[in-house]
């Protein structure tokens, strides 16, 4: 097996894996404010979030910045309960206008990338060793890593989509649902941290 593909798979584990359930919240939690006609948004959401979660891990194997894995461990479950607060709390813009709502999202996704992308960056860099260059196997980790994330976005809308239609789910009771659910498993894996 190639050192691209290794890596690939990796970072579609990563994602993807149901044991990694800090992520999959997070990622169901951010796309709780959209509706599947919203596809380029989520699409740039869903990048913005691979590059913050693509820089921490270049900084980490490159030994520019680290933070301690308790504290990271506590920070991610922070990130989907202020996400989870924020698609209940911000009214989001009508129309196809590109509002400042909007743009926080982004915004959010890519920061909250930096702090996701810690939760993986001691694993990653003992998995690079020695090696001198990081580029392509920092490529591959994220290609996989995207892949995984439009997967769980995919398999999100889907879902949304046939309730919607079986029981006319509206997309704000859609949104405080997921949004509650997002908040709910957050304070409990805060909990979980700070207590274990």
């Amino acid at each position: 097996m190639s050192e691209f593909s290794t890596f690939l798979k990796l970072g579609f584990h990563h994602i993807a894996d149901p044991k990694a359930f800090d992520h999959l919240l997070f990622i169901i939690t951010l796309c709780a404010v959209y509706q599947w006609s919203e596809w380029k948004k989520i699409l740039v959401l869903v990048t913005a979030f691979t590059i913050g979660h693509s820089l921490t891990l270049a900084l980490s194997a490159l030994d520019i910045f680290r933070l301690p894995a308790n504290l990271v461990e506590l920070l991610i479950p922070i990130t989907i309960l202020l996400t989870s607060l924020h698609n209940v709390w911000v009214k989001k813009a009508a129309g196809n206008t590109f509002s400042k709502t909007v743009s926080t999202n982004y915004a959010l996704a890519l920061f909250f990338g930096l702090v996701h992308g810690m939760g993986f960056a001691n694993f990653f860099r003992s998995l690079m060793g020695e090696e001198g260059s990081i580029l392509k196997p920092l490529f591959a980790f994220n290609v996989g890593l995207e892949v995984g994330q439009l997967m769980i976005v995919g398999i999100f809308f889907t879902s949304y989509f046939i309730l919607s239609r079986i029981f006319t789910i509206r997309q704000r009771d859609w949104n405080l649902y997921i949004s509650g659910a997002g908040a709910g498993g957050a304070v409990i894996l805060i909990v979980q941290n700070l207590f274990s």
